[in-house]
């Protein structure tokens, strides 16, 4: 049993580590910046210690901060969440190097599954299906418009390392090939200090699916169904589901069986995802893997009655998975709405200021996960979402029934959310009948601009 841990975040997902840590009688320790000192993650840890202001690069992403801090705190482990440092290897090894547990899978599966070239290489030779593409590295727009007269356009360029839709460019032919390409590998080298890319065949408007796996160091892995993610916007999820309304029992039996030969043969552990985009046949070709825990994973809890924040936090500590894959049975249908502090009529635009005032849905199969109270200052230098609204009910129809429900019961005052755009998406024929795919929002929104 650990003593202590430190989590290495922030926002909600520190907020839910923290309960979690609770429900197991571990004390906690909030790391937190200067501009998050009355957060309600700092509020609630048994012990806090500041990091560091201003941009997370100076916070939140200071490996040696961290560190620090855990030791001068006297935490045994840390759990990073997600974002930040939760795929960052050279952070696990400074954690292992200084006797720390890091709540996550070891630092060789997290480079083998974070750099996507190689990862769609692994897969390919343990019989998962992917996208049509490159095996090796691309660093040349020359050598990578060859490989793409080869692919086929259009095509998907991306970064190797890149993740939230950075380092990603379509081309729709050979003429506007090299431009797309320069532009990709300059944002995956700002974002990620890295212009290694990739190449494949480009999907249009697919179905984006996940797969939620577990796995110990005991070798067993088991996986949790799937989570639709395919409402999105610039490659950020929006709203998601479990299970999806876009696949068969068949197909979501294939995808399950492949998530889990994909964690057996990396020699993953702990909690992570495979995605897969599905494109208008049912046919499903792997993207890539996301080595940490989801924000969408309470979608999945709702529908297995799981713990995955305390579950990692038992693989973490050598105990063998608590349940079974056959002790996994899905209930019912989930909904995730993210609410981001956005102002969708101009863009999105985010809108940090003081919540003036808020009232949260509850009830039977309502779950609201947020750091906000009211005289909360949402602060400009972080992510926008500040809540996940998730509902639970017997069917998708009746799910999306409480939905609205909740939104509709939903305040927040003093900042512009994107609650009213939620309530929308929810009454929508497209969405209402299963058939939102990746490219709904982009279509709605120029739509809108017309």
């Amino acid at each position: 049993m650990f003593n202590k841990i430190l989590i290495a975040n922030r926002g909600e997902i520190a907020v839910r580590i923290i309960r979690a840590c609770r429900n197991m009688g571990i004390r906690s320790v909030a790391v937190y910046s200067k501009e998050d000192q009355n957060s309600l993650h700092v509020q609630l840890a048994d012990q806090r210690i500041c990091i560091g202001e201003g941009p997370a690069r100076n916070s939140y992403l200071n490996m040696d901060r961290i560190i620090q801090a855990a030791h001068n705190m006297g935490a045994d482990a840390i759990h990073p969440g997600f974002g930040f440092l939760s795929e960052n290897s050279e952070f696990v090894r400074k954690c292992q190097e200084n006797g720390i547990t890091f709540i996550g899978p070891e630092p060789d599966v997290i480079d083998k599954m974070g750099n996507k070239s190689q990862a769609r290489t692994t897969m390919m030779e343990a019989g998962v299906p992917v996208v049509p593409g490159t095996k090796e590295p691309v660093y040349d727009a020359a050598v990578g418009k060859e490989l793409a007269d080869q692919i086929g356009y259009p095509v998907m360029i991306k970064a190797s390392s890149g993740g939230g839709g950075k380092g990603m460019r379509v081309a729709k032919n050979e003429v506007e090939f090299e431009s797309q390409f320069n532009m990709a590998q300059m944002e995956s080298a700002n974002a990620f200090g890295d212009d290694t890319m990739y190449i494949e065949k480009y999907i249009e408007n697919p179905r984006h699916v996940e797969i939620q796996i577990m796995a110990d160091k005991h070798g067993n892995v088991v996986a949790l169904g799937d989570r639709d993610c395919s409402v999105q916007r610039n490659h950020q999820k929006l709203i998601e589901e479990s299970p999806s309304p876009a696949i068969t029992d068949k197909v979501r039996e294939e995808m399950n069986r492949c998530a889990v030969l994909a964690a057996k043969t990396v020699g993953y552990t702990n909690a992570g995802t495979i995605e897969y985009i599905v494109d208008a046949s049912g046919a499903f070709y792997f993207m890539e893997m996301n080595t940490r825990i989801q924000v969408e994973h309470g979608v999945t809890e709702m529908v297995t009655g799981t713990d995955l924040i305390v579950e990692q936090i038992r693989v973490a500590m050598d105990e063998p998975l608590s349940f079974t894959q056959e002790d996994i049975l899905f209930r019912g249908h989930a909904i995730e709405c993210r609410i981001n502090a956005e102002i969708p009529e101009k863009n999105f635009m985010p809108s940090p200021g003081v919540v003036e005032n808020i009232h949260l849905p509850a009830g039977n199969g309502v779950r609201v996960d947020t750091a906000l109270y009211t005289g909360y200052r949402i602060p400009t230098e972080y992510d926008s979402m500040i809540a996940k609204v998730i509902v639970h009910a017997p069917t998708r129809e009746a799910a999306i029934m409480k939905m609205r429900s909740a939104l509709d019961e939903m305040v927040i005052l003093g900042v512009d959310t994107n609650l009213d755009f939620q309530y929308k998406m929810m009454r929508h024929p497209v969405f209402v009948e299963g058939k939102a795919d990746t490219g709904f929002i982009g279509r709605l929104m120029r739509l809108s601009d017309d």
